[in-house]
């Protein structure tokens, strides 16, 4: 009785929380999407409790109320409106939420005519690089920083050298853990929500192609299409789940990161910048030409750091090096000064 009693309360407050959702929604067609998919929550409520009935003659009377998770959420998406609050809203195994995101998240397009069904699309590596460039800017300005305090503050080389190295352990180890737990935790409550969703297309076929068809519609196919449309991918076995992870909760199957290769990459990126200052302590230099040296090496980097930036917010490339040499050696030379003044005022 306890999993049809909790399949019942599951359904209840996805109905509660679809409405709460259309409450808030300013498009009409994503409005009345929400609205449609609590009354099939609600039709599919009904459902648990006829069966809990058949299969227990003294079934108490079932009164719903919304978990304080739910009533939190709800207040958020009241607060913030339902497409900021998408991650969330997925957590709860809401549906219709690529309505928010769409192809740009997913690298899945909506399919217009019948001849588009079956067709998948992959997802380049630009997500790969972007972050592999972003952990190496990470890694270069906070040590560079960390870097040039230290020697600011009059330490010797050898200290400053072993400061750089503790700065890149601590750095690359603390972002490599969370980024593990990160990619893990989202990558579990994945792999949660699309075991559910495999287990409502092998049970409720019928109602999954229509919650689909009403996806499609609130995108802005029209109704008769969309069912066509759906019922032409439910009928593919091997494409039903991979679609409707995609449309109806925002994910992808294929797409699951793995937590060793993110907290990997993320370790190497960082370390990669973070080595950067630390170099010109190990060749030997005079006190001043070592620091020049790491000031001159940690700039150029930044400018490389920022032309490679622009290729992926599509600015203009010297203006995003020139920029990000700014930032990144204006917290340098701060953290130079500020360490300067300390080492002064303690000697």
């Amino acid at each position: 009785m306890s999993d049809g009693l909790d399949s019942w309360r599951h359904e209840k407050e996805s109905a509660w929380l679809y409405r709460r959702v259309a409450e808030v929604e300013p498009d009409p067609r994503k409005q009345r999407l929400f609205g449609q998919l609590a009354a099939a929550a609600e039709e599919q409520a009904k459902r648990w409790e006829a069966s809990l009935r058949q299969s227990e003659s003294a079934t108490p009377a079932l009164i719903f109320r919304p978990t304080p998770r739910a009533r939190v959420v709800a207040r958020l998406v009241a607060w913030l409106g339902p497409k900021a609050m998408r991650p969330v809203l997925a957590a709860m195994k809401l549906r219709g939420l690529s309505v928010y995101s769409g192809a740009a998240i997913t690298g899945h397009d909506m399919p217009t005519t019948l001849a588009d069904v079956g067709e998948r699309h992959r997802a380049g590596l630009g997500g790969n690089l972007r972050a592999t460039v972003f952990g190496i800017n990470d890694g270069l300005i906070s040590n560079a920083s960390l870097v040039m305090g230290i020697a600011g503050a009059g330490a010797s080389a050898a200290l400053v050298l072993i400061t750089g190295v503790a700065g890149l352990l601590a750095g690359a180890l603390s972002m490599s853990a969370g980024e593990y737990v990160s990619v893990r935790s989202q990558r579990e409550m994945y792999e949660y929500q699309i075991a559910l969703e495999r287990a409502e297309i092998a049970e409720y076929p019928e109602e999954e192609a229509e919650e689909l068809a009403l996806i499609y519609e609130a995108r802005g196919m029209e109704l008769t299409q969309a069912r066509a449309v759906s019922q032409a991918l439910l009928s593919r076995p091997q494409n039903a789940l991979d679609v409707l992870s995609r449309e109806e909760l925002g994910l992808s199957p294929g797409m699951l990161g793995s937590p060793l290769s993110a907290a990997s990459a993320s370790f190497l990126s960082f370390a990669v910048g973070a080595t950067v200052p630390v170099l010109p302590f190990l060749v030997g230099l005079t006190r001043l030409r070592e620091i020049i040296a790491a000031a001159l090496l940690t700039v150029l980097t930044l400018f490389a750091v920022g032309l490679a930036i622009s290729l992926f917010t599509g600015r203009d490339a010297l203006r995003g090096a020139l920029r990000m040499v700014l930032i990144g050696g204006g917290a340098g030379a701060l953290s130079f000064f500020i360490g300067h003044l300390l080492g002064a005022a303690l000697r």
